[in-house]
């Protein structure tokens, strides 16, 4: 199914400069996770600690500056010779601490529902687990939609740039949020399902 992370190869080809200048200046791409990662802690503990609706500003901000780091680690690794096994680990640990640490404060500001919000979490956890699952089993690493990390931060960054520019809370930040539930639900079945299709053809 259609996923923003089909945009990738383009946001990449925009980065790469950028990329090419952490190199020369010896950034590595586990320093660049770990960055992602502190990154979301900041903006999950400001979300806890400021009252005001106008912080919830910076979850798109900080949504796509986290894309973009994700992007540069991976270009880090695979184009400057940094792959590693740590890095394998840090990259996958890395995505879903981040959701959590970023996401999960939001189930204790008054303008969200609390068990959307943990329910949402969780199933990010396992949809890239369900991702991750495909290596094991001899497919590929899988990236399906509907609701991918990328599709996941948008959506959320969009409700978050909505109501910290002063648009209404109420009842339909619920129905959004179990909306986003429900396709994360299908995304975790559209993953395990071409992964056993690609095992299938592999072995025929």
């Amino acid at each position: 199914m259609p996923s923003i992370h089909q945009l990738k190869p383009a946001f990449q080809g925009l980065l790469r400069p950028l990329v090419r200048t952490l190199a020369r200046a010896g950034i590595t791409a586990n320093q660049v996770t770990v960055a992602a990662v502190l990154l979301a802690a900041t903006v999950g503990a400001l979300l806890l600690a400021v009252p005001d609706r106008r912080i919830l500003l910076l979850l798109p901000l900080a949504l796509f500056l986290r894309m973009a780091l994700n992007a540069i680690d991976g270009m880090l690794a695979r184009e400057h010779g940094q792959v590693s096994t740590l890095g394998a680990i840090l990259n996958e640990l890395g995505d879903v601490v981040s959701d959590a640490a970023m996401f999960l404060p939001l189930a204790l500001r008054p303008e969200f529902p609390a068990t959307p919000v943990v329910v949402l979490v969780v199933l990010a956890v396992v949809v890239e687990m369900t991702g991750v699952i495909g290596v094991q089993i001899g497919a590929s690493r899988r990236y399906d939609g509907p609701l991918g990390k990328s599709d996941r931060a948008f959506a959320l960054g969009a409700l978050g740039l909505l109501l910290g520019l002063g648009l209404p809370e109420g009842g339909w930040i619920g129905w959004l949020l179990w909306a986003l539930v429900a396709l994360s639900a299908l995304t975790v079945v559209n993953r395990a399902r071409h992964a056993l299709a690609e095992t299938e053809r592999q072995a025929g």
